[in-house]
């Protein structure tokens, strides 16, 4: 009898483990496989993002109103994004942009400085004073092919001590009113 017992009292026992063992499982695997909302937003802004080393680029976009099918060859459109520097005690230099769409012309203070940023190019919708304007730096690209909106184009942005990165950039057209189909 003590033998029935305790196969009983152990079969009862795994029982109960085996059944704890699932029902931890069942309330742990709720989460499995969701994804955190925050985790993965991305800012509502126009442009794309990027880094190269402790610089961060944000809001990076070609600001033109595409009126017809393709901003041709021969036009110049603006190139708008803001440079952050992480470091807390080296200042950099954007030293230059270029594209295989275009050239890229930088122009006005170039400079970030340590725990600053730089901005280059104003948003539609952005006003600036006028102690802010007269410092500002300014990007223009001159098409050497046809952009069209919907796609993005390759441009590496060179920094003096946080190297390049190439980041894919794309159209957007601002504050214009919208288009039509025709």
């Amino acid at each position: 009898m003590l033998r029935i017992d305790s196969r009983r009292a152990a079969t009862s026992r795994v029982g109960l483990a085996v059944g704890s063992m699932l029902a931890a499982a069942a309330l742990a695997g709720c989460g499995a496989g969701q994804v955190s909302q925050v985790a993965t937003q991305e800012p509502a802004v126009n442009g794309t993002i990027g880094s190269a080393g402790p610089i961060a680029l944000r809001n990076v976009h070609i600001q033109a109103v595409e009126t017809g099918d393709a901003l041709e060859p021969g036009s110049e459109v603006a190139l708008i994004f803001t440079a952050a520097n992480n470091s807390p005690d080296t200042s950099d230099r954007l030293v230059g942009v270029t594209s295989d769409v275009g050239t890229v012309t930088v122009t006005g203070n170039t400079a970030v400085p340590a725990n600053g940023m730089l901005s280059v190019g104003t948003p539609d919708g952005v006003q600036l004073s006028s102690v802010e304007s007269a410092d500002a730096a300014n990007a223009t690209v001159a098409l050497t092919k046809p952009i069209r909106n919907g796609l993005t184009y390759n441009f590496t942005f060179s920094f003096d001590k946080a190297g390049q990165t190439t980041v894919s950039v794309p159209i957007s057209a601002g504050g214009a009113a919208r288009q039509e189909a025709h």
